[in-house]
């Protein structure tokens, strides 16, 4: 199973009460499809804000985004957690909900070695038919799946692909290591270009909710030899790459994705506690980098 070369990581959309907009995320599923080009939708991934959905709000969201997007591209359920047995439970109810593939992410807080990393996924891969694309995040997990370990896991049969944000040079690494069919997207808006150019397969994004059409053509320029074209593609969308995760602080990716889509005239609602809105100056660098 394809799920292309661009994939959204999706936020949530939420109404008045931080309870999930239905009708708010019936029309981003059209949006992010129609409009940015998407591939395949992470749903309920950590741009979802995944750790403060309840296990029956991510179930509902992944029956709706199969419903909802009817075909027109591929559904990925975020499933993984830092509870083995927790991720095997909502795997397994995600592949029941029709799903397409799940995402697991490296499990956090609890720092397993690399041999635990690789218990961790293979048990959850193992209890399921579902394509899993691993999710390596240093930044976030404090550890990191090493060459080696995504190596392994990857001549499991439906181990399918991996996201990768930790360097250029790991993403080189497995592309040379890993066996045929096996994927490597960057999850590094920024590196999407350079990561194509050493063998990886596409882009898993959070800009591509702002840029998503602009990111297909620079992937296909590349992809069809036209390297010029996709390098000033690249130029044109490194303004968001950068400005969306520091505007003008760091800040969590649904934060400034959710107030820039405001902006564009689709209002998807604020963000549940502990994260928090942006202030007055991260409100005016948004909208400049919107109205450029």
């Amino acid at each position: 199973m394809s799920f292309g070369r661009l994939i959204t990581a999706m936020v949530t959309p939420f109404n008045e009460q931080l309870r999930i907009d239905w009708d708010t995320t019936a029309k981003l599923i059209d949006y992010l499809i129609e409009e940015q080009k998407s591939d395949s939708l992470v749903i309920a991934g950590t741009t979802g804000e995944s750790p403060t959905l309840k296990d029956e709000e991510k179930l509902e969201l992944f029956r709706f985004a199969v419903k909802n997007a009817a075909g027109r591209c591929r559904i990925i359920a975020g499933t993984g957690s830092n509870d083995t047995e927790h991720s095997v439970h909502l795997t397994q109810a995600a592949e029941e909900a029709g799903v397409d593939g799940v995402l697991l992410v490296a499990p956090y807080y609890n720092k397993p070695n690399q041999e635990g990393l690789y218990q961790h996924f293979s048990t959850i891969a193992r209890s399921t038919n579902l394509p899993v694309i691993l999710y390596n995040v240093p930044s976030r997990t404090i550890v990191s799946l090493s060459v080696e370990t995504t190596l392994r896991l990857a001549e499991l049969p439906n181990v399918a692909a991996t996201k990768e944000c930790a360097s250029i040079e790991q993403i080189t690494e497995i592309v040379k290591g890993a066996p045929e069919g096996f994927l490597v997207y960057s999850g590094d808006d920024g590196i999407t270009l350079p990561a194509l150019a050493v063998g990886g397969h596409g882009i898993v994004s959070v800009a591509s909710h702002l840029i998503g059409a602009q990111m297909k053509r620079m992937i296909s320029a590349y992809l069809t030899g036209n390297v010029q074209e996709a390098a000033a593609l690249n130029s044109e969308c490194f303004p968001y790459f950068k400005g969306l995760f520091n505007c003008p602080n760091p800040v969590p990716n649904p934060v400034a994705v959710k107030y820039a889509l405001t902006l564009r005239g689709l209002p998807v609602g604020g963000v549940r506690l502990p994260l928090v809105g942006v202030n007055e100056t991260e409100a005016q660098f948004l909208k400049q980098l919107v109205q450029q």
